[in-house]
């Protein structure tokens, strides 16, 4: 999983002049995984990655999505674009989906007095995402709702597996939960048709999240989740939660899932002591390091 370095440093030069992303957490987080990134909603690393990516990639991929319209500005990355909570629902679909949109339907058929069918609205989809790129941000997205910021979702005791993303915007005018099982897929928005201060402590995880886990609740009898099913094509390697690094005996630990031409973590958990063969291997592979780069100074 990649890493974004750098967070404290993040500015950027919009039209306006140099705006930097308030985010509390980029003072002591120089450096932070995408899963860490997403699981703390930190402003400063969704903004660089979006430097990294290029702002008009990610306003075709939003696109592809059924997100039109998005602004090519800095702040997009913290969603500053206008979208309906239709829209941004249907493009979290895509996820559960394994990489396919599918068009919302208003209505899926229509019968006449004598139940005959007399119209059938299709399915309309196409895959704008890989089925391995999907997974990775299912994975994701089920930590979020285990030990990110929608956390809080343990204690509905739903019972399936979810995943989801709360949002909140400034001056908490807007929150937003969107999450999925894998057969239901809904979003919860709270907010004044003449946006103003919805209450000053009011966030996605609050306010949205109960309702959603309300719904969800109430849903599962008649659509029941199953377990995300994992697509081929993906490797697996246990990782410390704590650390990000490779996980030793007796880290807290998470799977990550690396599709080809990922970059697998090769550096061991330095915050845990694991087993003397672990502590071994780690002193090793440090000593190497360190006799690499002295080689490297050598030559420059």
């Amino acid at each position: 999983m990649s890493t974004l370095s750098g967070l404290q440093q993040v500015a950027v030069q919009a039209p306006e002049g140099v705006w930097i992303p308030r985010d509390d957490r980029a003072k002591t987080h120089d450096t932070m995984t995408l899963r860490e990134a997403l699981l703390e909603s930190s402003n400063a690393a969704a903004v660089m990655l979006q430097q990294r990516v290029g702002a008009r990639p990610v306003i075709q991929l939003a696109k592809d999505f059924g997100v039109p319209n998005q602004p090519d500005v800095p702040s997009l990355a913290l969603g500053s674009g206008l979208v309906t909570p239709l829209d941004l629902t249907a493009a979290y679909a895509v996820f559960p989906a394994m990489g396919y949109r599918w068009r919302p339907r208003g209505i899926v058929s229509v019968e006449d007095a004598d139940g005959d069918q007399v119209e059938y609205i299709h399915v309309d989809r196409r895959r704008v995402l890989s089925e391995q790129v999907a997974f990775q941000m299912v994975s994701m997205l089920q930590d979020v709702t285990r030990r990110g910021t929608a956390a809080s979702l343990q204690r509905f005791g739903l019972p399936m597996e979810v995943a989801g993303k709360t949002g909140t915007t400034n001056d908490s005018r807007d929150a937003w939960f969107v999450g999925f099982s894998s057969s239901v897929v809904a979003g919860v928005w709270i907010g004044f048709d003449d946006p103003q201060t919805i209450r000053s402590d009011a966030s996605g995880s609050r306010i949205a999240l109960p309702i959603w886990a309300d719904f969800m609740q109430r849903t599962a009898p008649r659509l029941p989740g199953k377990p995300f099913a994992r697509p081929g094509g993906l490797r697996t390697q246990l990782m410390c939660s704590i650390s990000y690094h490779r996980a030793l005996d007796g880290c807290p630990s998470y799977v990550e899932y690396f599709k080809d031409g990922d970059v697998i973590p090769s550096q061991l958990c330095e915050l845990h002591s694991g087993s003397l063969k672990q502590r071994a291997e780690r002193a090793v592979r440090g000593l190497l390091s360190t006799i690499g780069q002295e080689i490297r100074g050598i030559f420059r």
